[in-house]
């Protein structure tokens, strides 16, 4: 059985400013930076063998500073367009606020083809000749990639996650 871990990338600048950001190529924030850093000592005295991020700018630049830490070669990151954060549409670039229900919103990405995306992540990652991978991504799929894993936490009711805190999924 494989071993899953998620994170949700560093804290961006659209983060920091509080806006709606899905395509937007925003750069982690300094804060972002050093948590990236710290959520590396997680990873002391276990063995990642592959690292899978999201191609955006956040999360890549989140995993590459992980992989850096703790010494997994870079160049041996895979990317993957099935980790990107849900496309918020017209909300992108507003301010961000919980009152949306975001399925209901023309527009939108519906959360099934988050879900459905992020069954397709899981098809890669049990492909992978890797015991313990380390995934990087975004709020939206990662709650898509624990609905999977663990059916008993429905998507939209989940609870997101925390900048750069590393989850383990199994």
């Amino acid at each position: 059985m494989k071993h899953l871990y998620f994170m949700r990338h560093g804290l961006s600048v659209m983060n920091q400013q509080g806006i709606f950001s899905s395509s937007s190529d925003t750069s982690l924030a300094e804060e972002g930076i050093m948590q990236c850093h710290e959520a590396a000592k997680t990873f002391k005295g276990i063995r990642i063998d592959a690292i899978i991020t999201s191609p955006l700018k956040r999360a890549y630049d989140s995993a590459r500073i992980i992989a850096e830490d703790i010494g997994f070669p870079v160049d041996k990151i895979i990317v993957s367009d099935y980790l990107v954060e849900r496309d918020f549409g017209p909300l992108e670039g507003t301010q961000y606020t919980r009152k949306h229900n975001l399925d209901q919103i023309d527009g939108v990405e519906h959360s099934t083809s988050v879900i459905v995306r992020a069954e397709a992540a899981m098809q890669l990652i049990n492909q992978l000749d890797a015991d313990t991978v380390f995934v990087v991504g975004h709020g939206s799929i990662g709650r898509a990639l624990r609905h999977i894993t663990n059916p008993d936490l429905d998507y939209s009711k989940a609870t997101g996650f925390n900048n750069a805190e590393v989850i383990k999924l199994i």
